[in-house]
């Protein structure tokens, strides 16, 4: 079959995006009447009607809107491998990396200056993803995944390589310390405990390791990342249960202290996902550092 042409689905595209020939016509620089008959050209072409007309204007059918969809997701597909392209020349090797944000942040990207020393030719892109998804046609070499074993099921067509274990710890601010002192599960459970959105459990299953009743452990200001919980408990918001790979700085400098040193060590573990049937040097070193980075 005879493809489209990129005229007709950039045309296209802008007038589902905007739900206007007009609209689309001023994004593109061209007439009304340009824009219009490329997307006419486009349904003889096809076959099939995209846009129906109304009194008001125009409106996408279901299947012009199925369509719409699967054309932007491959025209930026394809202008992000336009731009891939460009950037490699004379600039080495290159990874496209998917990673949880607050890993990517506090841990990956601070030892990457290492990386570069041992490895000056390659170039790490990060674009932040929180939850599995197909590695195949995303354009992502690899990804960094924090979950349980049951979760990397869900990563089709893909192998994990296990980096570290987490352990995460009640902290805040010392301000909530009276005299500096550890609390005791019980005392903790009677203050503002902060919630990681992505973990609703995260406090019911420390509190039922402690053997403490905790009728408001689900309670609390809820967070998306573990870096927003943070910034909270330094603040004197709460209570918040963080992994301690993610917070060394605050702990280091004072600015978060442990409420109370009792570790819950939990299934969950930082992995390297990458597709399985693929055999890449660059991927296997960058795999390579990035265990040795994790060991030490």
């Amino acid at each position: 079959m005879r493809l489209p042409s990129l005229h007709a689905l950039n045309c296209f595209a802008a007038a589902a995006r905007h739900g206007s020939f007009t609209r689309a016509a001023q994004e593109l620089a061209l007439t009304q009447g340009a824009v219009s008959r490329q997307v006419a050209a486009l349904e003889a072409q096809l076959g099939v009607e995209l846009f129906r007309r109304t009194r008001h204007g125009m409106a996408l059918t279901a299947a012009g809107a199925q369509y719409a969809a699967r054309v932007a997701h491959s025209l930026d597909a394809l202008a992000r491998d336009t731009v891939d392209l460009v950037g490699r020349q004379g600039r080495g090797q290159r990874l496209q990396l998917a990673a949880v944000p607050t890993f990517a942040t506090r841990w990956l990207i601070p030892r990457l200056p290492a990386l570069q020393r041992e490895q000056p030719r390659l170039q790490i892109d990060i674009e932040v993803r929180t939850r599995p998804f197909v590695l195949a046609d995303s354009g992502f070499d690899a990804a960094l995944f924090a979950g349980t074993p049951q979760q990397l099921r869900r990563w089709a067509g893909a192998r994990a390589q296990l980096l570290l274990h987490e352990q995460v710890l009640p902290v805040c601010s010392p301000a909530l310390l009276p005299g500096g002192a550890e609390l005791s599960p019980g005392q903790l459970a009677a203050l503002p405990l902060l919630q990681q959105s992505t973990r609703p459990d995260a406090w019911i299953q420390w509190f039922a390791a402690q053997g403490v009743a905790a009728p408001a452990a689900a309670a609390g200001p809820r967070y998306e990342l573990f870096s927003l919980q943070a910034a909270a408990a330094v603040h004197g918001l709460g209570v918040a249960l963080l992994p301690t790979l993610l917070i060394g700085d605050e702990l280091a400098c004072g600015s978060l202290v442990v409420a109370c040193a009792r570790p819950l060590h939990g299934q969950r573990a930082y992995y390297l996902v990458r597709p399985d049937d693929v055999d890449d040097a660059v991927l296997d070193g960058f795999a390579d550092w990035l265990q040795r980075a994790a060991a030490a």
